[in-house]
């Protein structure tokens, strides 16, 4: 129905808009953890929403950004805990969205830049109208250890054909199980946030991306996604990728 009229549904409306399952208040999120009956009064799933949503942020609880801690798979002693949401409280004020590679950069006493092994050196998308509506995209990523990889990819779309890249240029074999962007703000400098979540045979691991063009958002999303499952499970990798010389030019 949004789509025919040209009216997008309200985030505030019930049932419907995105708010509709979203939980941000401490109060909420603890009672929603312990009985999700407590503040919904019916299923998320039965009117097409996937899951219910913790959104952390300033009036965020404990017990939520616990959950959050252990979803990244981290365990920490209560003590660790408490000071991990201290810090996290203050960087909640000064943000308006905080990341999962923020909480981790909490979590090990750093601001994390890049998660590595894999880091987004440049990308270009092509997209096209019409029957074919094929899109092709071509990245280069740098690794930690000094390789320069390159690899381009056509698809249904400029970002499943970014994803395709990624694939291709790390050799990595994990699988997309969700996708999903919102934005930050209004207007036409909002930036875009977007959320990844992939599976390996012997891992899984969400990764999140901000910028104001939604594609490298995106992009960012699925190599921090990417990045933390390496880092548990290397094996899902393959053989090295190489430089391919065709893409020299890039």
């Amino acid at each position: 129905l949004a789509s025919l009229t040209g009216q997008p549904v309200p985030r505030n409306k019930a049932i419907v808009g995105d708010n509709a399952f979203a939980h941000e208040s401490g109060i909420h999120q603890d009672g929603v953890l312990k009985n999700v009956e407590t503040y919904e009064i019916m299923r998320p799933e039965d009117v097409g929403v996937p899951a219910s949503q913790l959104v952390l942020g300033k009036h965020s609880g404990r017990h939520a950004f616990k959950r959050r801690v252990e979803a990244l798979g981290y365990s920490l002693s209560d003590e660790e805990i408490d000071a991990a949401f201290r810090a996290f409280k203050e960087l909640a004020d000064r943000k308006k969205l905080v990341t999962n590679a923020d909480i981790e950069g909490l979590i090990l006493g750093r601001e994390v830049k890049s998660t590595g092994p894999w880091r987004l050196q440049a990308l270009q998308v092509a997209a096209s109208s019409g029957d074919s509506k094929m899109s092709t995209a071509a990245v280069a990523l740098a690794h930690e250890d000094g390789r320069l990889v390159q690899a381009s990819a056509l698809a249904h779309g400029p970002i499943e054909a970014v994803f395709a890249a990624i694939r291709s240029a790390t050799g990595a074999d994990a699988r997309l199980v969700d996708f999903a962007v919102r934005s930050i703000g209004a207007g036409s400098d909002a930036q875009g946030w977007a959320d990844v979540r992939l599976e390996s045979a012997q891992r899984a691991a969400h990764g999140s991306g901000v910028d104001t063009d939604i594609i490298v958002a995106s992009a960012e999303a699925y190599l921090d996604a990417l990045n933390r499952i390496l880092r548990e499970d290397p094996a899902c990798q393959g053989a090295n990728p190489r430089l391919d010389p065709a893409l020299a030019a890039f």
